[in-house]
């Protein structure tokens, strides 16, 4: 183990690298995750089935569990890079006055990343037990539609946020997620040597909106199920 840390994080260089990777990569998950779960705007029989099917094909199609198993990498990938730079920083900053001196030329979001990080980890640990693990090791109804069977996933799902507690925790750790996002997504383009003096400022609104964008799509499903779908479940 020690002689694979050494190799993947060789230096503060290589950590960098493979932070704005790794986090790259999950972003792409995320807008694909999002379009999944937009589904959930249909209500009645037929979102349920749509969601269902979705559910189905993520689970089953081989091309999709491949992916699904090198985003439990990537995941885990940022989240051990991720503590390393934390520690290597504050290894660097041993005076707290100098520490502080940083609020003056850095966001707040980039000060916090691994407070926020830790928040989308524990988050994600609590969603992947409420639905993932479900999924796959609980039990969850199935009901059959011209012969093929389906796991019931979108009854889970819409049960779970009716809860105010469960809505209101997703909400905000999808906010977390928003500004750990906001300077991340930024600073994994400028790590991997994507600056130009035209294009730079025009990428740097568009990941900025798109830290905030897949997010708020997120938040806008959890509202929605919560508001309108009530009662919903079958």
């Amino acid at each position: 183990m020690a002689t694979i840390s050494k190799g993947l994080f060789g230096s503060s260089l290589a950590r960098k690298y493979w932070m704005a990777a790794s986090g790259l990569f999950l972003c792409t998950f995320l807008v694909g995750h999002l379009l999944g779960n937009l589904q959930l705007f249909v209500t009645g029989e037929e979102g349920r089935q749509a969601f269902n099917a979705y559910g189905l094909f993520m689970t089953t199609f081989p091309l999709v569990k491949i992916l699904s198993y090198v985003t439990y990498l990537a995941v885990l990938l940022h989240t051990v890079d991720g503590l390393m730079l934390a520690r290597q920083n504050r290894a660097a900053r041993p005076i707290k006055y100098a520490y502080e001196k940083q609020s003056a030329n850095a966001s707040w979001a980039s000060r916090k990343m691994a407070l926020l990080g830790t928040l989308t980890l524990f988050f994600i640990v609590i969603h992947m037990r409420s639905f993932w693990y479900e999924m796959h090791f609980g039990y969850v109804p199935t009901y059959k539609v011209d012969g093929v069977e389906y796991k019931d996933l979108w009854t889970i799902t819409v049960t779970a946020f009716e809860n105010w507690w469960y809505t209101a925790f997703y909400v905000v750790a999808l906010l977390g997620l928003a500004f750990h996002l906001s300077h991340g997504v930024q600073s994994a383009f400028q790590t991997l040597g994507v600056n130009h003096p035209r294009y730079t400022p025009i990428i740097k609104k568009a990941m900025g909106a798109f830290a905030w964008a897949v997010p708020a799509g997120f938040i806008a499903v959890a509202v929605f199920l919560f508001v309108v779908q009530p009662g919903q479940s079958i």
